[in-house]
């Protein structure tokens, strides 16, 4: 028999094309574009904790109450609405900087930098004493890094071909991660080192820990200066304004329509559902370990260092089930784990008033970080497999505000509906919230074709848009 003729076992029984070897699986990891991934995926992850989750600790250990905490939640809203500016990131040009640096890193430049001003001001307003100036500053923070994603978005997808985007994400991830860990576990243990004795919030210590965030945005920055802009796809020039819009805002989202019709709608539900278990649950979590009397040294050793941990391996080993098994299984998966794994908090909040339990906490985030891990990755394959080289940044925008856009505005309500109910049946209900997203999945599955856009070789994508 010849060597070269795959058994049976490994062929794919969605596309008929031979599996990869593990050993040429886990080589993906070590290529260049897997190691630029890792570096912009901390700049991308670096800024999320710092208005959502690691604020909330801050706030309400400053006081603020907790329905005010999940109102405030809403500036990552910004996140689910970066699709309407997505095309100008997509097809404008920045004066200097894009000749200089190209059309991607020029917008990765750009917002790193407003990320890095925005967080100053974080670092230097009171929020007991100017809330209001936190949350404006905030808010700057999520636009630069929402667009900051648009752009990293693009930069990932236009880098490798559909096989290794799996890869890309689980290396992203990892980035992204261990980003977290330093805007989770690592401003708090600055700004715990950075107190005097007396307990309480002290502005000093957070001053502190923000301004090194700050600092930290060089990674993404000095990455984007030594990166090579990814192969430009040319579009043909447009003839006037009109036609320019025209291909900017209108042509993208015709695209995905005309090549999905009327399995759009499944595919943009399934997106808009996906991961609101782990979001909304995600906004009170914070409040929720402030409130069980555990210190900033024990949160940011287990949820934000250890938690995150869980994570990594969780995108490790859904990013190769991706590539093994298929995305569609590893999103099931994903979406049964991240459901049942809510559960478990209504658990350990159970004994709220209680002697917290280090162990159990320990228990509780192994189980929901591994979980999240495992869909994050699968889920952001597929996103990436939906899109179209051509409009890569702004269908790819469109997909990710999706994703975010119904979660965070049921998220804005989790404080008042822990004030009124108590965390148990907050917990459990988020668990609830999944539910749906299995049945879309199923339904997706059983109707959808495998995309492959954002796979197509440059001239199968020409033959397939000649032909629409």
């Amino acid at each position: 028999m010849p060597t070269d003729t795959p058994r049976p076992l490994d062929i794919d029984a969605t596309t008929g094309a031979p599996r990869p070897t593990w050993a040429q699986t886990l080589r993906v990891y070590l290529e260049p574009a897997s190691q630029r991934m890792f570096a912009l995926g901390f700049s991308a992850g670096l800024p999320l904790l710092l208005v959502l989750g690691t604020l909330s600790f801050r706030l309400r250990e400053a006081g603020i109450d907790r329905t005010t905490i999940g109102y405030l939640s809403w500036v990552g809203l910004a996140y689910g609405f970066k699709w309407c500016w997505a095309p100008l990131v997509d097809r404008l040009p920045i004066p200097l900087l894009t000749r200089a640096l190209g059309r991607r890193r020029s917008w990765l430049l750009l917002s790193q930098l407003c990320i890095a001003a925005a967080l100053v001001g974080m670092a230097l307003v009171d929020p007991r004493q100017g809330l209001d100036l936190v949350v404006w500053c905030a808010l700057a923070v999520a636009f630069a890094s929402a667009t900051q994603d648009i752009a990293l978005d693009a930069f990932r997808i236009e880098s490798a071909d559909a096989q290794r985007q799996g890869a890309l994400a689980a290396t992203y991830q990892t980035g992204y991660r261990l980003a977290m860990i330093w805007a989770g576990a690592g401003v708090l243990w600055i700004a715990a080192r950075n107190e005097i004795a007396g307990g309480g919030y002290q502005q000093a210590g957070w001053t502190a820990a923000y301004l090194v965030m700050a600092a930290s945005m060089a990674v993404g920055v000095l990455t984007v200066l030594f990166s090579r802009e990814p192969v430009r796809v040319e579009l043909p020039p447009a003839r006037g304004a009109a036609e320019w819009l025209r291909g900017a805002l209108i042509e993208p989202f015709a695209d995905f329509l005309r090549r999905y019709g009327k399995q759009a709608v499944l595919i943009l539900a399934l997106i808009g559902v996906y991961r609101i278990s782990d979001v909304v649950m995600g906004i009170m979590a914070n409040p929720f370990y402030v409130d069980m009397g555990y210190t900033k040294d024990q949160v940011a050793a287990v949820s934000k260092f250890y938690g995150v941990v869980m994570t990594l391996l969780g995108a490790f080993i859904g990013g190769a089930l991706a590539m093994r098994l298929g995305v569609m299984r590893v999103l099931m998966l994903g979406a049964v784990l991240s459901a049942g794994s809510n559960l478990l908090f209504a658990w350990l909040a159970g004994d709220l008033g209680q002697t917290a339990s280090l162990s159990a906490l320990v228990f509780v985030i192994s189980a929901d970080n591994l979980s999240a891990g495992v869909a994050s990755a699968a889920f952001i394959a597929y996103l990436s497999s939906l899109t179209n080289v051509s409009y890569s940044a702004t269908q790819y925008a469109l997909f990710s505000s999706m994703m975010l856009l119904a979660p965070k505005w049921v998220a804005g309500y989790s404080g008042a509906f822990v004030d009124a109910n108590g965390y148990v049946p907050f917990f459990l209900g988020t668990a609830a919230l999944g539910l749906p997203v299995l049945l879309l999945v199923w339904l997706a599955t059983r109707w959808l074709p495998v995309p492959q856009a954002a796979g197509l070789s440059a001239d199968s994508r020409a033959t397939r848009e000649s032909q629409a």
